[in-house]
């Protein structure tokens, strides 16, 4: 395999500098319903499509802030320059770069970069996940009374809508509940073996590519929530850390669907 990991961890890492860069000195303006938008959002994506095409300029390029190119290649690199952007507006240090590579929906290459915490997640098809160069690995939960979950809810929820009943009923059914803000971040922390599983009914495939390769290289399962296999351009997934857990987590989220 060419050199996909390497050049996307550098990517990623340019990006995070951009963000660290930009951090404190941006105006913010609105996106949509709490979903806050900054120009260094777009500085970063820049900065990684400028070096993921002159390696590969034969590549796609899809990214969460417009820019998609040659979006029916062979080989597509799917790119969020910025997950989590509330948190970063609001100085949270809980925010990431996501970037994956995709022939088709199979997954090649992944890189989620936490600059708050300088904090590399890599993984690459058949290779593992690692950290900062150190192998990591899922967790052995296999108890849903024993798991710690995240979640990744829409930015606009109603009271009566699916999405609070669904929370309710993992809250009940674990040992605790985590809103985080990042989707990337929960899936590289599944796959870390911090978080046991993870799920979204409302998230895009930039968001959750590269986590769910890592979970995958981790050890762990990732598939929709009826437990068929999870679509990468219509991501409404559940996570787990391991086939047991998995298997005991999916009635909590099947009737959601």
């Amino acid at each position: 395999m060419p050199d996909y990991i390497s050049i996307c961890e550098q990517a990623a890492r340019a990006g995070g500098q951009v963000l660290r860069d930009w951090a404190g000195r941006f105006s913010v303006r609105q996106k949509g319903p709490a979903d806050l938008v900054t120009e260094a959002d777009f500085a970063s994506q820049e900065t990684i499509r400028e070096i993921l095409l002159c390696q590969f300029p034969e590549h796609g390029f899809i990214g969460e802030e417009g820019s998609a190119t040659q979006t029916d290649a062979e080989f597509r690199w799917i790119v969020d320059p910025l997950d989590g952007t509330t948190n970063y507006v609001h100085g949270l240090p809980q925010y990431a770069v996501s970037i994956a590579l995709a022939q088709g929906e199979n997954l090649l290459a992944a890189t989620i970069y936490d600059p708050s915490a300088d904090e590399c997640f890599t993984a690459m098809a058949g290779g593992g996940a690692w950290l900062n160069g150190r192998r990591i690995g899922a967790s052995s939960v296999a108890d849903p009374s024993e798991a710690l979950v995240a979640v990744s809810l829409p930015a606009k929820v109603r009271r009566e809508g699916p999405e609070i009943a669904l929370f309710t009923d993992v809250l009940l059914g674990t040992q605790a509940v985590r809103r985080m803000g990042s989707a990337a971040l929960n899936l590289a922390y599944v796959a870390a073996g911090r978080l046991d599983a993870s799920y979204a009914t409302d998230t895009k495939a930039w968001d959750v590519a590269a986590g769910f390769l890592l979970v995958r290289e981790a050890g762990g399962v990732v598939t929709a929530l009826d437990g068929a296999p999870v679509e990468l351009f219509r991501p409404r997934f559940l996570a787990s850390a391991n086939a047991g857990l998995h298997e005991k987590l999916l009635p909590l989220v099947k009737n959601h669907r």
